[in-house]
């Protein structure tokens, strides 16, 4: 039976620094600053500090990888666990629009993790992020708008992007790698229902979807075997969490289309599903002069994956949750014109915004429906107390492909973002922006903190 598996294994094995243009190659250090300062700027949360001092009790007190949360040295595993955890806290981190998936958290950190411990270069540890990024975008595609209803592509998807990543760096050939993805695959798991309660499961999706996948390309290297179809097969991933998976995107001009090009920053600090919306509500704000006591209502007009993601969040009790509230989020841009992380810490106390939430609501849109998930458009009826209406529309949010950040804009969000919470002064966060501009010299991948 036809193989794409095997064809996505043999991709991943084979790709060499050469292979990757270079301008493929400067978007994978843009993304590795991007993600590192997210890192940075989640270590100080209470469910990454969970599982690090679950790293702390289980793992070795030094080692040659990098736990950038608590800057000292481990394993690889607990390393690749605690960073991956932390990446995900602050809702900054990357996103591909058409997986709707996280690649960046779940690629980097084991490919960081297990570039440091076998010393390789960084010629190595961007070949092997690009062959991450290119096979959990395509098996984000393959699972399709149905797994996402349920499941957490990041956590799903993203384990078979950490194995082929982990895989790459250890220099797995085609036939391990596919072993490789076989054990990642039995092992991918993440589900919605935590969004309900506000509970920490997310952090457990990359926590886990990174170390597993490391583990997976681990001991396929050491000879054990995985489902040679995991994804396609009959009682594969695609039979188990999907209704509409379509294998053809999982070989979709391979070494030709770079999905990791594809890839979106996050300007804001919350789930991406809110992005569109509060960029065209900024744009009406800022056409219009508003302030958030101007407005009497907001209707957003969102796609069905809003709908299932953000629906079930009425009334967040945590910060986190608030960042899958489309009325909060809104909120800070009517106030702010910027939802970023400290303007998150305030506004579960801002009575203002507890006012302005019951004023937001969610309607389906068949047009944003049916450019989803290629296209976000954000589209946004507002009704100000004066009896004016306002349409606000916008087909690409801040910080997708054809609306991108800048090196010198990664620089600022690195900047801004990173110390939060004191994780991090600025001086270092300099000190690393130069370390990743440079990592494709690097004859050695080391510590990027001191």
């Amino acid at each position: 039976m036809p193989n794409p598996s095997a064809e996505l294994a043999e991709f991943a094995a084979t790709l060499r620094f050469a292979d990757i243009p270079a301008h493929v190659l400067r978007r994978a250090e843009d993304l590795l600053l991007d993600l590192l300062a997210s890192i940075l700027a989640g270590s100080g949360g209470r469910p990454v500090r969970c599982i690090n001092d679950f790293a702390r009790a289980m793992g070795p007190d030094d080692g040659p990888s990098e736990n950038l949360v608590a800057r000292r040295g481990t394993s690889p595993f607990f390393a690749a666990t605690v960073n991956a955890a932390s990446a995900h806290m602050v809702e900054q981190d990357d996103v591909h629009n058409g997986a709707v998936f996280h690649p960046g958290a779940v690629v980097i950190p084991p490919a960081l993790a297990l570039a440091q411990s076998s010393e390789s270069t960084g010629e190595t540890l961007l070949a092997a992020i690009v062959a991450g990024y290119e096979v959990g975008i395509r098996v984000g595609e393959f699972l399709g708008r149905s797994h996402y209803k349920v499941f957490h592509t990041t956590g799903t998807a993203g384990t078979l992007a950490s194995a082929a990543a982990s895989g790459r760096v250890l220099g797995l050939d085609a036939a391990h790698m596919l072993h490789a993805f076989g054990s990642a695959g039995t092992q991918a798991a993440g589900l919605w229902e935590f969004l309900r309660d506000g509970a920490d499961s997310k952090q457990l999706h990359t926590s886990k979807a990174a170390g597993n996948g490391l583990m997976a390309a681990w001991i396929a290297r050491a000879g054990f075997t995985g489902a040679a179809h995991i994804l396609e097969g009959p009682q594969g991933m695609a039979a188990g969490m999907s209704t509409d998976a379509d294998p053809a995107r999982l070989t979709d001009r391979l070494g030709s289309r770079w999905a990791l090009l594809e890839t979106s920053f996050k300007y804001h600090a919350s789930c991406r599903h809110t992005h569109p919306a509060a960029d065209a509500l900024l744009a009406v704000v800022r056409a219009h002069h508003l302030k958030i006591g101007d407005i009497a209502s907001v209707t957003a007009r969102v796609h069905q994956g809003a709908i299932d993601v953000l629906g079930p969040v009425v009334d967040p009790a945590t910060v986190h949750q608030s960042k899958f509230s489309m009325g909060t989020v809104l909120g800070l841009i009517a106030k702010h014109q910027h939802a970023g992380i400290h303007e998150f810490d305030a506004a579960l106390a801002d009575p203002e915004i507890a006012d302005f939430r019951g004023r937001v609501r969610m309607v389906f849109d068949p047009e944003v429906d049916g450019a989803y998930p290629g296209r976000w458009i954000g589209r946004v009826t507002v009704v100000t107390r004066d009896g004016h209406t306002f349409e606000g529309r916008v087909d690409s949010p801040k910080g997708d492909p054809d609306n991108t950040l800048s090196r010198a804009e990664l620089e600022e969000k690195a900047l801004r973002i990173a110390p939060y919470g004191n994780t991090a002064t600025a001086a270092e966060v300099e000190r690393l922006i130069a370390k990743v501009w440079d990592i494709a010299g690097a004859a050695r991948v080391g510590t990027l903190m001191s």
